[in-house]
Formats: C-alpha cells, sequence, structure tokens
C-alpha cells in the first residue's frame, strides 16, 4: 500500500528491499517515520513511530482516533474552487496561523498534494512555506488513508528526536531508520551541510546510537546515501548497496538514479 501523503525520499519503492533486511520482534520503532512507507507495509505486532515534525504527528493522531470522520473533513477541501493559487496560499497562511489542531490536519493534506512537488518545507519562523504547485486534480488519497488508519490501531506516534527514541528501545524491538540523506556530493562539502538541522554531528550521532542500541540486543537498520563519508561512519555494520530512482527534484533532468545502502546493525558484530 502506497502512502497517503507525497514525501521527500519516500521509501514506497524500495520497501521490499527494506523489508528483506528487517528481522523479526515484537515492535517496529521509527525515528524518523516520515509518510510511512514501512510501517503500512510490515505487520509487527506494536509500532512507536516517530519524527520531529510535530504537524505529521498531530496529523497522524487525528487520523488514529477519528478514521472515517476525519477522512471525510480532509475530503471537503479537495473540490476544483480550491486548487487555484489564490486559494492554495489563503488555506497556506491559515494552516500557519491555526491554533485548531484537527483543522490545521487537514490542511496539511491539502497542501501536501496541492503544492509543488509534495515538498514540506518550513521557514526560519516555523512557517510552512512551499509555493503552489499547479496540479489539474490532485487526487485525495481515501482508499490509502482508510488502511493507515486501520493499521495505526497498534502503534504509538510520538514527536521527539530520534535519540530519545532510540534510548527508549527495548530487548524484542526492532528499529528502522530513514534519517536525512548525506550529500552524494564531495564530503569535502559536507561540513556546511544541514537539512532541517540534520548535519554531521547528527549524522554521527545517529551512528552512536545504532551501535549502542545493538550492543543491548536491539537490530537497527538505516536507509542513507552510499558514501565513503556514511561507510565510515556507519564501520562494522553490514551493508546492502543499489541503486535508486529519484523523482522528487526541481530540475526534472537531474531525477535520475541515486547511490543507496541500507546499513544493518546487530549485537553479534559488536561482541568483543
Amino acid at each position: 500500500m502506497k502512502p497517503f501523503l507525497k514525501w521527500a525520499g519516500n521509501k514506497y519503492q524500495i520497501v521490499d528491499r527494506i523489508k528483506e533486511q528487517l528481522p523479526p520482534g515484537k515492535r517496529l520503532i521509527e525515528p524518523f517515520v516520515g509518510s510511512g512507507a514501512v510501517f503500512v507495509n510490515t505487520a509487527y505486532d506494536a509500532y512507536l513511530l516517530a519524527d520531529a515534525n510535530g504537524d505529521l504527528i498531530q496529523l497522524y493522531r487525528h487520523l488514529q482516533a477519528e478514521g472515517d470522520d476525519f477522512i471525510a473533513f480532509a475530503r471537503q477541501f479537495f473540490v476544483p474552487e480550491n486548487n487555484t493559487k489564490a486559494q492554495f496560499y489563503h488555506f497556506r497562511t491559515e494552516f500557519n496561523m491555526t491554533q485548531d489542531t484537527r483543522y490545521k490536519s487537514a490542511l496539511f493534506i491539502y497542501l501536501n498534494k496541492h503544492c509543488f512537488n509534495g515538498l514540506c518545507r518550513y521557514n526560519q519562523k516555523g512557517e510552512y512555506n512551499v509555493p503552489f504547485g499547479r496540479y489539474q486534480k490532485p487526487y485525495f488519497p481515501e482508499k490509502e488513508m482508510h488502511f493507515f488508519y486501520q493499521h495505526a490501531q497498534n502503534a504509538e506516534f510520538r514527536r521527539a528526536d530520534f535519540a530519545t527514541v532510540m534510548a527508549a528501545a527495548e530487548p524484542g524491538d526492532v528499529i528502522y531508520c530513514d534519517p536525512p540523506y548525506v550529500p552524494l556530493s564531495d564530503t569535502a562539502n559536507f561540513t556546511s551541510y544541514s537539512a532541517g538541522g540534520f548535519g554531521v554531528a547528527e549524522q554521527q550521532e545517529l551512528a552512536r546510537q545504532a551501535i549502542a542500541c545493538a550492543e543491548r540486543g536491539i537490530p537497527v537498520v538505516i536507509s542513507n546515501h552510499d558514501t565513503d563519508f556514511v561507510r565510515e561512519e556507519y564501520a562494522g555494520a553490514t551493508f546492502v548497496a543499489f541503486n535508486v530512482q529519484r523523482y522528487i527534484s526541481c530540475n526534472g533532468s537531474k531525477r535520475g538514479k541515486a547511490a543507496e545502502l541500507l546499513a544493518i546493525f546487530r549485537e553479534d558484530q559488536y561482541l568483543h
């Protein structure tokens, strides 16, 4: 099943590769849940799904709690008269100003499907600022939302940083991490890189947390670009490398294949 949100780096197209590397366990933990592609395509007994994006987690909680009532509420925004530049910017302003979490969550879906390339981006003031996307007929993901709602009944959604979530893991858990990726360009430029505040220090901390979890008997699988930096920081892990088609780019000519890897951290790799 596809996620109901468009999402940069969405793992739907490689979810089978990821599932091949995920061991069995009682609970799957995702510290960077994003659109939830891995969540909706796996069958663990329980889930802990976290993200630093509070608007995203708020949306998931409303859908989890209300199901069809929330789906019907969100559907009303998907009418032809709302598919205009003026109406889009009106709703974008409403999204940034409202204190009504239910309304804001429904607008999150509207913006996601009507904005440019389905991006989710905020300015330094914390305001959503993606421009209008000019789609002929944006798709309302009713079927996908209903599936997500049903699957979410054994899930906990939490707004939290990855280190806090991973530290709370217990034996029997399995962790899958889909962090902001390191750039594919030369690592000499990496010191200035930060996607949503996720730079070198955060990438290194993620690697430390993965090793710490593995040493406690909690397997961790991490997706990232296949670069020298990643392989060095994830030293000791098992790597599965492959190429992935990239679909979200401002420049259509750059939507080519990118080198990606899965790093698998297991307890037996860190026993001394």
